[in-house]
């Protein structure tokens, strides 16, 4: 079960980055923020933790609908694709991707920490690891956004695997990691991205994981990072109608977040 301190905690996260106040609840209410930071602008924006939801609109149209199409959906459902495609009408999908926290007490290091180095993430060093980088890995990886320190491990003076975090409100260390394609499989992330987290804890911030690929996610269990939800952007079609005759079937996601490597 989750802890309550840490799902608090969590829940703060999204909450403060609504754009005007609101709480996570077990029935949906959406809330008219243009500046809503959940998702870009003119989406829609769903968060879930711990079963209860948070959502954004553009305007008042949108919420309405939203409040139509999804008022009875339970929360723990409200960022599953084929339910979202069941019920509105999607043009485009950021997600959906799980989030999960760290408490301090259950971080899980790797047994050789001691193989990470660290630069500053301008070091051109880290040059070739981007540019050998499939685009799509390197948006997932979220590294080139990082404000913290890179923490990254070298074979045979080339950079096989690069970790850090990126700086959010409230003191959150939104973690990022990368490995090379040929260096994948060999525990790498792992060791880059815990250095990475040990720093963050360091600095009292809060630990968060948000990813989508199965091998990112079991990098940041093993780190003892604990999954309390998950959250999804949506941009509706103009026409969407408030109820919907047939399901679409769900169309590809995509996402920001850390990559296995």
């Amino acid at each position: 079960m989750p802890q309550p301190e840490l799902t608090a905690q969590a829940r703060a996260v999204w909450e403060r980055l609504a754009g005007l106040p609101v709480v996570f609840a077990s029935v949906l209410r959406p809330a008219v923020s243009p500046r809503s930071r959940l998702c870009p602008p003119g989406w829609v924006g769903l968060v879930v933790i711990a079963d209860a939801a948070i959502a954004t609109v553009p305007d008042a149209d949108t919420a309405q609908i939203i409040q139509q199409a999804l008022s009875r959906v339970p929360a723990a459902s409200l960022t599953d694709l084929a339910v979202l495609n069941s019920e509105l009408v999607i043009t485009d999908v950021l997600g959906p991707a799980t989030l999960a926290y760290l408490d301090p007490k259950n971080f899980r290091p790797p047994p050789d920490p001691a193989s990470t180095e660290i630069l500053d993430v301008s070091d051109p060093a880290l040059a070739p690891l981007l540019s050998d980088t499939d685009a799509r890995d390197l948006n997932e990886s979220g590294i080139v956004e990082i404000t913290s320190p890179a923490f990254v491990i070298r074979e045979q003076d080339r950079i096989v695997a690069a970790a850090g975090y990126r700086d959010w409100p409230g003191q959150v260390a939104h973690m990022s990691v990368l490995t090379a394609v040929h260096a994948r499989g060999r525990g790498l992330g792992r060791v880059a991205a815990s250095a990475a987290v040990a720093h963050a804890l360091r600095e009292n911030k809060l630990a968060q994981w948000r990813a989508r690929p199965q091998a990112s996610r079991q990098i940041a269990r093993r780190l003892g990072f604990q999954e309390l939800g998950s959250q999804v952007s949506l941009r509706l079609a103009s026409d969407t109608p408030s109820e919907r005759q047939e399901p679409d079937s769900p169309r590809p996601a995509s996402a920001t977040g850390a990559d296995d490597g």
